[in-house]
């Protein structure tokens, strides 16, 4: 799956493409925080967190070697349906980002690992996750989430779970870490197994499902209309979700 480095990199590339409101974006603070929030209690980015919640919840996925998580289902449960104060509603808005980029890359990743000349089992799942820091190593990041108390209660107030103030802390610290590895990116470092054209042309083809589905959704709600999942793809001219997202927007 993306490491938090890409994560950070595709919530930069909206915000230098588009104005936060455009997109539906209330509180780029909260939303930039969402974008790291489910994988907290995952146990293996964040040191020392409270408990641990399995991939599968967190994400809505199937279980899988390369699992899926279904945005869609989380879109229409923690996003669309309710009216919430800005910091609540664009922590959910980001939290969905980061689910709709795991979809994509590890979509598109299990389309990539149907050729018969890729590694199997162990190797290929290592040489995917080296690929992909090395991707993440080379995005210049810059942004960085402000702990203040508006965050940690709309933290507190997030569905399916809440996230306990420690455990905000100890994400941001962790978060801005990465942001200040990645402050010089480093160019030029070997792929295994998906080359950086691979990754780019996934980034990018992210960068566009995100943009698209925001727009829709900004356009549908400001008309009053209904913004549930299959709406949204309606509008953006998307196709019906798939079980591998691979299609381009």
């Amino acid at each position: 799956m993306p490491s938090w480095n890409i994560h950070t990199a595709h919530v930069e590339r909206l915000l230098a493409d588009c104005e936060p409101d455009d997109l539906g974006i209330e509180d780029v603070n909260a939303f930039l925080f969402g974008n790291y929030v489910p994988d907290i209690y995952l146990g293996f980015m964040v040191a020392d967190i409270t408990f641990h919640v399995d991939y599968c919840l967190t994400h809505m996925a199937e279980p899988n070697v390369t699992p899926v998580p279904d945005a869609d289902h989380f879109w229409d449960l923690y996003v669309c349906r309710h009216r919430m104060p800005a910091a609540r509603r664009s922590m959910a808005l980001g939290a969905w980002v980061h689910l709709m980029a795991d979809r994509m890359y590890n979509g598109r990743f299990r389309s990539f690992a149907t050729d018969p000349d890729a590694p199997k089992g162990d190797e290929l799942r290592e040489c995917k996750q080296a690929d992909f820091d090395v991707f993440g190593r080379s995005l210049a990041l810059s942004m960085r989430v402000r702990v203040d108390d508006e965050l940690v209660e709309a933290a507190g107030k997030y569905r399916p779970y809440s996230i306990l103030p420690d455990d905000v802390v100890r994400t941001v610290a962790r978060a801005d870490e990465i942001v200040a590895a990645n402050a010089s990116p480093e160019r030029g470092g070997r792929y295994l197994l998906l080359g950086e054209e691979w990754m780019n042309a996934t980034f990018e083809a992210c960068d566009a499902r995100l943009k698209a589905w925001m727009r829709a959704w900004k356009a549908l709600d400001g008309r009053g209309a209904r913004t549930t999942s299959v709406d949204v793809r309606k509008e953006a001219g998307l196709p019906s979700a798939s079980p591998l997202e691979i299609d381009v927007a």
